[in-house]
């Protein structure tokens, strides 16, 4: 059996939500444990498939993961396995996070090529360059990563563009190298942050972290730690999105608000009215939104993840807004299943124009990611009839309780069993 959502339109969401740690940060949080001998404890973690997934690819590695709730425990051994080819690798992009760790502490590694969601191309010239310049020898060999050093040491590294993975896979194996290493363009977001936060805490030396140059002063050796994952701003970005788009009453706890500084600001031109809080905020939508134009940048710029929410934003507000994507190139396919809603939208390269309808028209339609899942959901509920949204593992993959958190804000979101052979992806 395959499992579906059936979204029944017209909904307004009013309530609270409580918003756990960060996707993108507890899985990179996870392979820094590769760093240190010992017992690293890593809390707040949701709950999403994707972190078994990574605890898969550190017991092959060698290391005791235990998973309680919001809570992982992992062990890592004096001896690591350098090898990180499990089948979980292909199962979700961030695994590839682990060549720094191993390059760093083994140094060699052989890291399988990640997978994930289909996005567009993810090219790691910018993780090996780094590693290069950090004195191991990289390659691709047989649809792995394969790297090895005699010693890594210091060195000056300028990124071409601020790649969030590349900053980490580098920076991860800096903090073990001889000497100082500066990185230059580094990625700025809060997960980046939160990173270098736990690293600092296993005693590495770095400085610079939330800026655009990174410092690191090698050290010998790492020790375990406890550490708590940041609040997941791109969780809480969705449900002020839903908030807004079902004109609708929503408060988000558990994340710091100024993470979604440009986010609330959009919304705020949209006419959502928005209250700061100590770790959240609140977003109240009475009237139709106003169109209002995104463009996806690097941190502190508007986020690429939010883009399937602003494409979902502005197909139901009044006026017509220009969406443009600098980062992956296959994002737009969220487009296409937007018509399938009803949308008036159409792409050209890098950029999207959507001319806003009072309401869309329910159909069945297909995740192609874990954003993209959640967007159509949210146009579901802002259509007439029931909307099936299928694929629907892509959005377990990045939010837990997710149906339990719709009904609880006053949806109607139902996950049926059906006959795998009932629908077929356009895709496949």
């Amino acid at each position: 059996m395959t499992e579906h959502f059936q979204v029944h339109g017209g909904a307004r969401l009013v309530g609270e939500v409580e918003v756990v740690g960060a996707k993108n940060s507890v899985l990179k949080l996870m392979a820094a444990a590769l760093l240190a001998e010992g017992t690293t404890t890593v809390t707040n973690c949701p709950e999403i498939l994707d972190v078994p997934l990574m605890a898969d690819v550190l017991r092959s590695l060698g290391c005791e993961v235990s998973i309680s709730g919001d809570t992982v425990a992992i062990t890592t051994p004096a001896e690591l396995d350098h090898r990180a080819d499990s089948p979980s690798m292909g199962k979700l992009r961030a695994s590839v996070c682990v060549l720094g760790p191993l390059v760093g502490r083994c140094k060699r590694a052989v890291v399988a090529l990640p997978g994930g969601d289909a996005i567009g191309s993810r090219p790691l010239d910018m993780h090996q360059n780094g590693l290069r310049q950090l004195g191991a020898r990289t390659e691709i060999e047989h649809g792995c990563v394969v790297a090895e050093a005699e010693g890594l040491h210091g060195a000056q590294i300028w990124l071409d563009f601020p790649s969030v993975g590349a900053t980490e896979n580098i920076l991860m194996a800096a903090v073990l190298a001889d000497g100082t290493t500066v990185i230059d363009n580094a990625a700025r977001e809060p997960e980046i942050v939160d990173l270098c936060v736990m690293l600092q805490q296993m005693g590495a030396k770095i400085e610079g972290a939330g800026t655009s140059t990174l410092t690191v002063h090698g050290v010998p050796s790492l020790r375990p730690t406890e550490h708590r994952v940041v609040g997941d701003r791109i969780v809480g970005a969705t449900w002020a999105f839903a908030a807004a788009m079902t004109r609708g009453d929503i408060t988000v706890r558990g994340v710091d608000p100024h993470h979604l500084d440009l986010v609330l600001e959009k919304l705020r031109t949209a006419g959502a009215e928005v209250t700061l809080l100590d770790h959240g905020f609140r977003v109240v939508q009475n009237d139709r939104p106003t169109a209002v134009d995104f463009v996806t940048l690097p941190y502190p710029g508007f986020a690429t993840d939010l883009q399937p929410f602003a494409i979902a934003l502005s197909a139901i507000s009044d006026g017509t807004s220009m969406i443009t994507e600098n980062l992956f190139e296959a994002r737009f396919r969220f487009v296409e299943e937007m018509v399938r809603l009803g949308a008036d939208a159409r792409t050209d390269g890098h950029h999207a124009v959507v001319r806003g309808v009072p309401m869309l028209s329910s159909a069945p339609v297909w995740a192609s990611d874990i954003r993209a899942g959640v967007g159509l959901v949210l146009a579901g509920l802002c259509a007439d009839g029931v909307t099936e949204v299928w694929d629907v593992f892509h959005i377990d993959r990045g939010y837990p309780r997710f149906v339990e958190n719709m009904v609880r804000l006053g949806a109607d979101v139902r996950r049926v069993e059906t006959d795998p052979d009932r629908h077929t992806s356009p895709a496949s």
